[in-house]
């Protein structure tokens, strides 16, 4: 991965309103250890995310969104590869960060992603 790279975070229903995901979608819950799981871009396709995530982990999503690394860095969050569940997988570590600082951050996020636009939808 390099600062262009674009990795894709996958959108629970839950967290989405009025079409758009929440800030939600951007921060780890209780579970995920402070570290938010994504696909690693140079590795995967947004719809083969899709596609992996869904049918092979058997998890829900909506749709695809991505940031790039730098965007992360942006906010000083490290993207680190993490191929231990496979070889896409990547996390962005919060464990640094109040509560606060997270849920600041997710919003700042949250809007990039927006921005940028859905890269893959549920048909």
């Amino acid at each position: 991965m390099n600062d262009a790279t674009i990795v894709y975070r996958q959108i629970h229903p839950s967290f989405v309103q009025a079409g758009f995901p929440t800030s939600q979608a951007f921060r780890p819950t209780l579970k995920d250890e402070s570290k938010l799981s994504v696909y690693d871009g140079d590795q995967i396709t947004p719809e083969n995310s899709f596609k992996h995530y869904v049918h092979e982990l058997s998890l829900s999503s909506v749709g695809v969104m991505g940031l790039s690394v730098a965007e992360y860095a942006a906010e000083s969050l490290a993207v680190c590869s993490d191929p231990v569940h496979f070889p896409e997988h990547a996390i962005i570590d919060f464990s640094e960060l109040t509560d606060k600082d997270c849920r600041n951050k997710s919003k700042k996020l949250q809007s990039k992603a927006v921005q940028r636009g859905w890269l893959h939808r549920a048909s």
